[in-house]
């Protein structure tokens, strides 16, 4: 059992509630729009540009917030909800309408896409947590969430200040305030979680502190279909582990702020990719590595600065990147950026972080910059559960060599009607395979060892997004020969076998596969 995190909050916090307001629109037709704009992945698969271009709401209590989404056209109407003031249990309670789907003492981002929630002086989410299902195009700002419990009175959003779950895409959090009084033993869990196929999501300039978890991405070893977080800028403070906790997937973590971290930080496991570039750890044990699990996972580091930093001895269940930290992976990142140097990201993340900060922001000069409002135009508005997209593999898929599937044999686990496991090797990605059901393994096989070293699985055109998790399997051995989640190129080890399988272990709806090109280099 952990020890409780020494707590830092001094004062003691209320749950008074406020007047029931319903929320109201700006005189203005003008939307206002979040201040900025999203940095890091969130700037992939289309971008994230929240409820630009829509209407503008101003908000008190919970029950507005609810009200205002459950007031749109649709599920998709572009809305931006100013919020002020304390949202609370007292105040937040279930709206229905067909362009929401909420519940009672938790903000319920459900079903939904295009919205901003912006703080507006002083928003502080006590007690109350905001839960992200099933939604795309979602940006939280300048807010404060403080206090969110799983167990004891009131509960929360399962003990989250802030959850994404369930084929989320394109989230942009910035400026916010994430704060627990302690760990697992008082009630509280993550301040910052992502699990069951969530992509695309950024965490800027933001405060993580007194809490005995910062946050995950999946939610065990099996869950692998999240990744392409970008974490910047942000000060994490006291916190046990998790800083994040990252299993499969890819994560980009730059010019950070770490002080006291107790047990752990980032743990990358189960695969997963983590780059981890001009971050200041400072007084703090075992800040990088995989930890409480023999599922390895791999880094790529640089520019990194560790001061009175500790690290534990390797063993069963516990390898330490350090002392010293090296590269056993590398990370290619898709979008722009502007590093810090390390030694100047404790005072530019302590000008810079938190809510009402005055949004301030870094260019990589090391020197705070205010930026102007920016107004995006209109988002197209998405079905009201958003279609899952593919993330773009880490690494674009070489071209060249033959593909040793073309003339090889095929084979599965099942196949749904009308398609064909010889559609994965007959070079057209106008046919396809589907397994029968949501999960199936299809396979390449050979009349004579062959020799593969990298796999590239195409989905036909049109209907991307539907691979989940995913293992590539020596099927002479039984060996994993790699994993992760969303179609694209996979490299191994060279290995030398007669058949290898694609085994689809989650997927969002039915999935299908074009092609299955296999490769010797």
């Amino acid at each position: 059992m952990r020890r409780p995190v020494a707590l830092r909050l001094q004062a003691v916090l209320a749950t008074a509630a406020v007047g029931i307001a319903i929320g109201v629109s700006l005189p203005t037709p003008q939307a206002s729009a979040a201040v900025g704009s999203a940095t890091g992945y969130a700037t992939q698969n289309g971008g994230t540009t929240g409820g630009a271009g829509g209407q503008t709401v101003r908000a008190t209590t919970g029950t507005a917030i609810h009200a205002a989404l459950c007031g749109r056209a649709s599920s998709s109407t572009p809305i931006t909800i100013e919020v002020s003031g304390t949202i609370n249990h007292g105040n937040t309670s279930k709206v229905s309408g067909s362009s929401c789907n909420t519940a009672a003492g938790v903000i319920e981002l459900k079903q939904i896409s295009n919205v901003t929630i912006i703080g507006v002086g002083s928003a502080v989410f006590d007690q109350l947590g905001i839960h992200i299902r099933d939604s795309s195009n979602i940006i939280i700002q300048n807010v404060t969430v403080r206090n969110v419990k799983k167990s004891g009175s009131p509960t929360s959003n399962g003990g989250d200040a802030i959850g994404m779950e369930s084929t989320v895409r394109n989230v942009w959090v910035d400026h916010v305030t994430l704060e627990a009084s302690g760990g697992e033993s008082e009630g509280y869990d993550g301040l910052f979680d992502m699990k069951d196929n969530t992509q695309y999501v950024t965490l800027s300039y933001s405060i993580l502190r007194n809490s005995g978890r910062g946050g995950l991405v999946g939610s065990s070893e099996s869950d692998l279909s999240n990744g392409f977080i970008t974490y910047h800028h942000n000060l994490y403070e006291n916190i046990d582990s998790r800083t994040p906790l990252l299993r499969g997937g890819t994560a980009h973590i730059y010019n950070n702020h770490y002080v006291s971290l107790r047990e752990s930080g980032i743990n990358s496991r189960a695969g997963a990719k983590a780059r981890v570039d001009n971050n200041y750890f400072q007084n703090s044990k075992d800040v990088l590595g995989t930890f409480y699990t023999n599922e390895r996972g791999y880094w790529q580091v640089s520019g990194n600065i560790f001061d009175n930093v500790t690290w534990s001895s390797a063993g069963s269940e516990n390898y330490p990147a350090g002392p010293n930290p090296t590269s056993n992976t590398t990370v290619s990142i898709p979008y722009s950026y502007s590093l810090d140097g390390a030694s100047c990201v404790p005072n530019i993340v302590r000008q810079t972080v938190g809510a009402n900060t005055g949004l301030k922001v870094s260019n990589g000069s090391c020197t705070p910059q205010t930026p102007s409002p920016t107004t995006p135009a209109p988002t197209t508005p998405a079905p009201t559960t958003p279609a899952p997209t593919t993330p773009p593999p880490t690494t674009p898929p070489p071209s060249g060599g033959t593909n040793l599937s073309l003339g090889a044999g095929a084979d599965g686990s099942s196949k749904a009607s009308g398609t064909s496991y010889g559609n994965v090797r007959d070079g057209s990605l106008g046919t396809y395979w589907s397994p029968a059901g949501s999960t199936g393994t299809i396979s390449i096989k050979w009349g004579s060892a062959t020799r593969v070293s990298r796999v590239v699985i195409r989905e036909p055109s049109g209907t991307s997004g539907s691979i989940g998790s995913w293992q590539l399997v020596n099927n002479d051995t039984g060996a994993v020969l790699a994993s992760g989640s969303g179609a694209g190129s996979i490299s191994f080890a060279a290995t030398t076998l007669t058949k290898i399988n694609f085994k689809i272990n989650s997927s969002g709806g039915t999935p299908r596969v074009g092609e299955f090109e296999t490769y010797a280099s």
